[in-house]
């Protein structure tokens, strides 16, 4: 008589790490935290890791990421990094309150409160929640604990730290918010972040996020953030991601906004092994508006996977979304964006569109524009194209003597700068462009190929 035993799955490890490890995960963290992990470990047991299989993954493999062995930080260490040696990720002319984080953990040395106005919170997760859990409890996992997504619950599961910003009634932070998340170990690492924004009615505030790996190790890096606007709040939120070959990001944020409050946010992928960014956004009250915009550029055997859902619970409302994706060599590259309006949604305006250029043959990019929609009185519109340079145009510009590389240059900073212009920030588009241009060049790949010499 044979005995077949089956095998023990990538996700079982994770729960079976999460059994052996509570006492740990649970030691200096707040209750506001520790009190949903029991039941996240539970949702992600059950879910585990989707493939192919799954209609929400169905263009993303993750499951080969999750079967190397990481090491967990799942208490802060210190000293891991020389700050004077990161500044791959420095805006220059941005005038900005900066604070970083390090695989997931809020760096000790930050001290952004002295020049903030009076009122605002921007410290630690893991610090607020236990000093200060009134402004915290109303909150976290509001709207990521209605997602059915299991790196979320592994998130929530696993996260003891990130960073916190809170913007009372009526205060306008004048410089942006420059948060600079560090990924860094001598072995494979997962690392997991959580972070938390609340701007209250009548705010204004902008912030920059800067993903960067600083090491050739496989980085799993698996972050949820939740946003929260108020009435006739103005909230930026930019996001930059330059991360080395072997990485996988995960990073998935959640908007919720108010009556009148206005939503901008903004994701730059320079870099990365594999990615996939997921945003959920919905409209809480009347006549707000959320404007949602994405870059991507890939080469070798990259992949970047955008999804987005937007939701249309109140009347009047608009949103906006453009996601680029430029792709070369062996990548790919995968945008899911749906759109749902309710039934009680009347007077929605709601547009969409992915544009995708291809400058290899064997590049491959998959596109599912949707829309969902229970009212009659709406405008709402999707469209979606891929395909390679326009032959026409590169032939004008080398007419007029300009050499092909340079005119492919040309043309696909002119593809990409539709977003960029979206930008708020004058400082931060230039240092972007330039970014962009680098990474056309091959600079940015050059930097990360060096890190694993």
């Amino acid at each position: 008589m044979s005995i077949i035993s089956e095998k023990i799955t990538p996700a079982d490890q994770l729960v079976s790490l999460f059994e052996h490890s509570r006492e740990t995960l649970n030691q200096g963290s707040s209750p506001i935290l520790n009190r949903m992990r029991e039941v996240s470990i539970k949702r992600f047991a059950q879910a585990g890791i989707p493939d192919f299989r799954s209609e929400d993954y169905k263009y993303t493999n993750l499951k080969p990421a999750f079967e190397k062995n990481y090491r967990h930080e799942l208490v802060r260490e210190t000293g891991l990094i020389n700050l004077n040696e990161v500044f791959k990720s420095n805006i220059p002319q941005l005038d900005a309150h900066l604070v970083f984080l390090v695989n997931g953990w809020f760096y000790s040395g930050n001290n952004p409160g002295a020049e903030l106005p009076k009122g605002v919170v921007l410290g630690g997760l893991e610090q607020i929640a236990n000093e200060q859990p009134e402004l915290i409890q109303n909150y976290l996992n509001r709207q990521a604990g209605l997602s059915n997504d299991p790196f979320v619950a592994l998130n929530t599961a696993f996260s003891k730290d990130g960073f916190f910003l809170f913007v009372p009634k009526g205060v306008l932070i004048e410089k942006p918010v420059q948060v600079i998340n560090l990924l860094s170990s001598d072995e494979n690492l997962m690392a997991t972040q959580r972070n938390l924004i609340i701007a209250e009615a009548g705010s204004q505030v902008k912030i920059v996020v800067c993903d960067v790996t600083l090491s050739a190790s496989s980085i799993l890096y698996n972050t949820v953030s939740e946003i929260f606007a108020g009435e006739d709040a103005l909230v930026d939120v930019y996001t930059i991601q330059n991360l080395n070959n072997l990485s996988t990001s995960i990073n998935s944020a959640f908007c919720r906004q108010q009556r009148n409050s206005n939503l901008v946010t903004g994701i730059v992928s320079l870099h990365g092994g594999l990615i996939r960014n997921n945003l959920k956004v919905t409209f809480n009250g009347e006549h707000a508006e959320a404007n949602v915009n994405g870059i991507s550029f890939t080469d070798k055997k990259q992949h970047v996977d955008n999804n987005t859902l937007i939701e249309h619970s109140s009347p009047n409302c608009l949103s906006n979304q453009i996601y680029k994706n430029i792709l070369d060599d062996e990548s790919t590259g995968a945008f899911a964006g749906r759109i749902h309006v309710a039934r009680d949604a009347q007077q929605t305006n709601a547009f969409q569109r992915n544009n995708n250029v291809l400058l290899s043959d064997k590049a491959r990019m998959q596109t599912k524009p949707q829309l969902i929609i229970d009212a009659d009185d709406v405008k709402c519109s999707h469209g979606a194209t891929v395909g390679q340079i326009n032959e026409e145009a590169l032939f004008f510009l080398r007419a007029r003597g300009i050499g092909e590389k340079d005119a492919r240059m040309m043309l696909m900073n002119a593809f990409a700068h539709e977003v960029i212009l979206k930008i708020n920030l004058e400082p931060l588009r230039d240092r972007i462009d330039e970014l962009i241009e680098k990474r056309l060049n091959g600079e940015i790949s050059r930097f990360h190929d060096q890190l694993s010499e």
